[in-house]
């Protein structure tokens, strides 16, 4: 299984189709929110959300679909990255609800080497997320930092750091 690409693995208009989806459940919105001290009714107060809100019902916090695009895009996209720089952009477009199940797809936009190091590069990409009907809920742009070849081969190759297998004897 790939995880992540190097600066010369990445080619501007790839597009990278992320699986498998998730669906988001009720706890998983709940347990977002509780961790990130949201509290906002529409995502934890079913009545609230049933009688004041246009929605009618409970709608998934948006940084939660954030976060989930962003963890779905890792083993494409940021799996190798030695960080990432900058979200340039994000847009949420339509709402999630208790149910629902969300994709992801990337769009590389652009690449070019680092200026202060040779053995990086910046990778500017798109994701867009959709729901299983194929509604656009979220899109952002971000800037990514990832290795070279030559980065990747001076620190131990695809899998630094990870120890080998010591069989006991018998």
């Amino acid at each position: 299984m790939q995880f992540g690409r190097t600066y010369e693995e990445f080619e501007v208009g790839a597009t990278y189709k992320h699986w498998p989806g998730k669906t988001v459940t009720e706890y998983d919105d709940h347990l977002f929110c509780l961790l990130t001290m949201n509290h906002h009714p529409l995502h934890m107060d079913v009545n609230y959300a049933e009688k004041t809100t246009d929605f009618g019902k409970n709608v998934v916090v948006g940084n939660y679909i954030y976060s989930l695009l962003l963890g779905m895009s890792v083993p494409d996209i940021s799996g190798k990255a030695i960080a990432n720089l900058e979200i340039e952009s994000l847009k949420h477009v339509a709402p999630t609800f208790h149910g629902d199940t969300v994709y992801g797809q990337t769009t590389v936009l652009d690449k070019w080497p680092s200026k202060s190091k040779n053995d990086r590069g910046i990778v500017y990409v798109e994701t867009k997320g959709y729901k299983q009907d194929g509604t656009l809920i979220c899109v952002f742009r971000r800037k990514v930092m990832v290795p070279t070849e030559t980065y990747i081969k001076e620190r131990g190759g695809e899998q630094p750091g990870r120890p080998e297998l010591k069989e006991q004897e018998k």
